[in-house]
């Protein structure tokens, strides 16, 4: 199964290799991505069933990533946020658990890490629609 992913990322070359390598790592299909606060907030609230992962950078042209994982708060349980950051200090993490996030991944240091959180989430999800079957 392929998770359902939304990027949140305002960096053009960090976008871009995400969006081209990732899939190739990991069991996922890109169905969109922005680059501000404002923008991913609109696209989640427009897409409130359509994802089942949401990738966040915390440090935003526009906004933040902060803002992002307030809007995720209230997702179905199906749908997980990790935060893919340069700035994963533990007060940071922290706050981004208390934010609801499910993870926190440092980008030049913890990729394998995402990509195993990827696959773990849609065996995941993969067993829970074999079992309703």
């Amino acid at each position: 199964m392929l998770l359902s992913t939304f990027l949140v990322e305002d960096k053009p070359d960090i976008r871009d290799t995400v969006l081209q390598n990732m899939p190739a790592l990991a069991p996922i299909v890109f169905i969109g991505h922005a680059e501000s606060e404002d923008a991913a907030r609109q696209w989640l609230k427009q897409h409130d069933r359509h994802w089942q992962l949401a990738i966040v950078d915390l440090l935003l042209a526009q906004g933040s990533g902060f803002g992002v994982l307030k809007d995720c708060q209230a997702r179905h349980p199906e749908q997980k946020v990790v935060v893919l950051t340069s700035y994963s200090e533990p007060n940071i993490a922290k706050q981004c658990l208390q934010l609801g996030a499910d993870r926190v991944f440092n980008k030049n240091s913890e990729l394998d890490g995402l990509v195993e959180f990827c696959k773990a989430h849609a065996e995941n999800l993969d067993s829970k629609r074999r079992a309703l079957h």
